[in-house]
């Protein structure tokens, strides 16, 4: 069993940008200016520059896993994209961003995403004394971009003995499903009993 956490359509100012090289990018970020580009599948590429502060404020709440609007200002006239966080460049030492690209987004086409996973709850083989194997964080999912959730909960507590929760078994928002090629495990609780007893055999 799983639950999903339902995101906001956030929004993000910016302006074009027409200054590039590395002198001028520096003279923006001393003016606590990000310089990213924003580009979409049919070729669009703007090179913009955004507000510190409020870019690292909304990204910890994005990531790289939720639809916002990005308002692009060029001279007075603004448009407005849904994009993604595409990539994200870091400063090496203060972690404060440096550089960031948005994806725009089709909100009425599928797009895939990788999110986080989370487990809650306690499972019944972990309190009959088994010990919790852990194979992935994260899983690759596949939606219209609002409806992809921020993250998946699963709740481990009827996870069991020698049990496995593979992708196939996650629940998920509808319309949403999961992207694998074959059906791999997430977590599962193993019997360090039958464990100790396969090692003292080899």
């Amino acid at each position: 069993m799983s639950t999903t956490e339902k995101k906001e359509m956030l929004s993000l100012k910016s302006q074009q940008r027409e200054v590039t090289g590395k002198g001028p990018m520096r003279r923006l970020r001393v003016s606590h200016l990000v310089p990213g580009v924003f580009y979409n599948d049919e070729g669009k590429n703007i090179s913009i520059q955004m507000e510190k502060l409020p870019l690292e404020k909304l990204y910890n709440k994005v990531r790289r896993t939720t639809v916002f609007n990005l308002e692009i200002d060029n001279n007075g006239k603004t448009e407005t994209y849904p994009v993604v966080v595409w990539d994200v460049q870091h400063h090496p030492t203060k972690q404060s961003i440096v550089h960031i690209d948005f994806f725009g987004v089709d909100l009425n086409k599928d797009i895939q995403l990788t999110v986080p996973l989370e487990f809650v709850g306690v499972s019944k083989g972990a309190k009959a004394g088994g010990k919790l194997e852990t194979y992935r964080e994260q899983m690759r999912l596949s939606a219209k971009p609002q409806d992809i959730p921020a993250k998946v909960s699963i709740d481990i507590s009827n996870l069991d003995l020698n049990k496995t929760i593979r992708a196939s078994g996650v629940e998920l928002p509808e319309n949403v499903r999961a992207v694998y090629k074959s059906d791999y495990a997430i977590i599962s609780c193993l019997d360090p009993k039958g464990l100790a007893a396969a090692n003292s055999e080899d």
